[in-house]
């Protein structure tokens, strides 16, 4: 008996399936297979439907309202965000501005500080062939008249002077100038010597 009855149910339930469900099924498929030919979007027609249906509608206006406003606060929260980022790039672009500007200022007073170590040097060269010169007018002058004009000379200049004349030059000089002041010049050139 059980079986007969599980056989009617399974019965009814297959009959069923194959007279209301499979036709519906197919059915809906050949509805939607015209529409989308035919141009209309089923979809959108569903979703303004169901707009006028009262219950409906209310419950995708109040998700709508809801998502919206999610959004809205998530885009302010974003913007400022934004504003803070650009905040922190312009400064940082003047940070870079002012470094650049100060590394101009750098090479421009290196530029400076080279051109002048160059005249420098240039002078210095002038300096050290216009005493060599000097040197070598006092080398080629007669000892008696060299002498009297060191003599004249502040007791530093003397010495520079003395010191860099050849051995026979200062000896010949030396002699031509009273004891007193050859024994102090020739102290200071040992001292220097030293």
């Amino acid at each position: 008996m059980k079986k007969q009855k599980d056989e009617k149910e399974t019965t009814f339930f297959q009959r069923f399936i194959y007279w209301v469900l499979i036709p519906l099924l197919f059915a809906l498929f050949l509805g939607l297979l015209i529409a989308s030919i035919a141009g209309v979007n089923v979809f959108q027609q569903a979703k303004e439907l169901g707009g006028k249906i009262p219950f409906i509608s209310n419950m995708a206006v109040h998700e709508n309202t809801e998502d919206i406003s999610e959004y809205k606060e998530k885009i302010i929260e974003l913007d400022a965000e934004i504003q803070n980022k650009n905040a922190e790039i312009e400064q940082l672009k003047k940070k870079i501005e002012n470094k650049d500007a100060e590394k101009e200022r750098y090479i421009v007073e290196q530029k400076r500080l080279e051109e002048t170590i160059d005249e420098l040097k240039k002078q210095q060269e002038e300096n050290k062939r216009a005493f060599k010169d000097i040197v070598s007018t006092y080398a080629s002058m007669s000892p008696k008249r060299a002498a009297p004009i060191v003599l004249e000379m502040s007791d530093d200049e003397a010495v520079k002077i003395l010191t860099n004349l050849p051995t026979e030059s200062l000896a010949k000089i030396l002699e031509n100038m009273p004891a007193e002041q050859a024994a102090k010049y020739t102290e200071k050139l040992s001292i220097n010597a030293n």
